[in-house]
């Protein structure tokens, strides 16, 4: 038997990819709570309600940041399905790229080269932002701990760049480990959200009233139209939920991942709305000085530290920092992923040559240490701008989202033509898809929008000018000769000796 071989009851993912072209390099010991584990992780509900809820405290206040939660994670669950049915027809690693290129009626190519830049930075964006947060966070607890310790600017860059690095280096494990790692994150969540619910609910000698809890407003941004506001607020909600795509980025490496992924990113949306509510109730109802906390530096934390003593505050706080460690883990094992799956078809990033390398262990290592040096680039700017890290979330959310709704939208007017996999929604399908690609267009203008007035060159909402910047880039490369170069997906990996071995192995012939 030749080294293609495989394990029988994975034979049927195998053989999809060979259909599709490309040899099995990747090593697939993943169940479907192996996947499930890595957009979980991502979402994160403890880090992404932590990490969002400042901007919504100054935007609409507990009102919205309830019923926001509600109506918004609706919202992305039609977003998550309709991706579902996508990865349940083409489970691959280049996942929205991938499928932009199959549903395009015309400029197949341009379709898929798009969405994978669009993927791609927004995927960037979200490491480089969720280890920018967590390196603000450990300053906090140092800042706690240390009463000569006093944070800077330049001290949270250096942190991001120990931590970027750091998950780099995990990086270089197998996936087998850096699942396991991503098993062991979702109990931490898990059990992290109970601890904190269950202390905010015991230890603090002030709770707000139901009334506060669920119907006080607040717009503390600057612009006096409420409406306004509201949607600003509702942002910090869609931030939470980016990284449905990891799923799709983790077929290659799930068993029956047809089913497995489409179900996983379901899930991850459904699981982390739930608890992930219980939490933002237990965060507004221990809120005491409103104001005080809202013009600290980072509200959440200082809603924490009022509450609780000092001991409870930072055992609160390693919880949180936990879980944002582990999700810019994840961040980075899904965005080596998709770097390696545009790598493998020459795609839309230069020096594909290198980055589709993987190595014994059937690891992407240098994919993943491109991801980590260009989320450094990108929170570079924080030194001399304190928006950085909202204009970073801008860019995160609407280039993910933007991947995500992009195929939806084709599969939408290829209508009946689409024959969908093994997982689909039926009669549902097109309402909605429809439903999940408006959502994404109007919540990517509100990131594009404004957040706070007067408008100076500190506050200043730079995510406009970053995604011109990422769709010049896109566009210019693109008309200088990638549209003669690149010939979309798939950029078959498989020699006419290498074809025929894999068919004799797989059964194919």
């Amino acid at each position: 038997m030749s080294s293609t071989q495989v394990r029988p009851e994975i034979l049927p993912d195998e053989k999809e990819l060979a259909r599709l072209g490309y040899k099995p390099e990747l090593a697939r010991p993943l169940t479907w709570f192996g996947n499930f584990a890595f957009p979980f992780t991502i979402i994160n509900l403890v880090a992404g309600v932590f990490t969002g809820f400042g901007i919504s405290m100054g935007a609409g206040g507990p009102r919205v940041q309830v019923w926001g939660w509600i109506a918004v994670s609706l919202l992305i669950l039609t977003v998550a399905a309709a991706m579902g049915e996508l990865a349940a027809k083409w489970p691959i690693s280049g996942g929205p790229y991938f499928w932009s290129y199959y549903l395009a009626r015309k400029h197949q190519r341009a379709a898929a080269w798009f969405t994978g830049w669009l993927n791609f930075g927004g995927q960037v964006a979200g490491t480089a932002a969720t280890d920018f947060a967590a390196a603000g966070f450990i300053n906090i607890l140092l800042s706690l701990q240390f009463a000569g310790y006093h944070p800077t600017k330049y001290t949270t860059l250096l942190i991001c760049a120990i931590i970027l690095a750091v998950h780099a280096l995990v990086n270089t494990l197998s996936v087998r480990d850096v699942g396991w790692l991503n098993k062991v994150s979702v109990w931490w969540l898990l059990i992290g959200t109970v601890v904190i619910v269950t202390v905010l609910a015991v230890a603090p000698s002030h709770h707000q009233s139901a009334a506060f809890v669920f119907s006080h407003f607040e717009n503390d941004t600057g612009f006096s139209f409420g409406p306004y506001a509201v949607g600003i607020g509702l942002l910090s909600v869609s931030w939470v939920f980016t990284g449905i795509d990891a799923s799709a980025h983790m077929s290659e490496e799930t068993i029956s991942a047809s089913r497995s992924a489409p179900k996983a990113m379901v899930r991850a949306v459904g699981v982390s709305a739930t608890v992930g509510f219980v939490l933002l109730l237990a965060l507004i109802w221990s809120e005491h000085d409103y104001s005080g906390e809202l013009s600290s530096s980072f509200p959440p934390a200082q809603i924490v530290m009022d509450a609780l003593t000092p001991t409870a505050a930072k055992l609160l706080l390693l919880i949180v920092i936990g879980a944002l460690l582990f999700c810019g883990l994840s961040n980075m094992t899904s965005n080596s992923r998709l770097i390696f799956a545009l790598s493998r078809d020459d795609g839309p990033i230069p020096g594909t040559r290198v980055w589709r390398k993987v190595n014994a262990k059937g690891t992407p290592v240098r994919a993943a240490w491109l991801a980590a040096g260009l989320s450094f680039l990108l929170v570079l700017p924080s030194l001399v701008n304190t928006a950085t890290f909202n204009a970073v979330v801008s860019i995160n959310v609407i280039g993910l989202f933007g991947a995500y709704a992009f195929p939806i939208f084709l599969k939408l007017r290829r209508g009946a033509d689409f024959e969908p996999g093994p997982w689909h929604l039926g009669r549902w399908s097109r309402a909605i898809g429809v439903t999940a690609v408006v959502w994404v267009l109007l919540s990517s203008l509100l990131f594009l929008a404004p957040e706070t007035y007067p408008i100076t060159v500190g506050n200043f909402n730079y995510a406009p000018i970053a995604f011109a910047v990422l769709l010049l880039i896109a566009g210019v490369w693109w008309t200088l000769g990638a549209r003669k170069r690149f010939q979309g997906p798939p950029k078959s990996t498989l020699t006419a000796e290498q074809r025929a071995e894999l068919d004799d192995d797989l059964g194919l012939v």
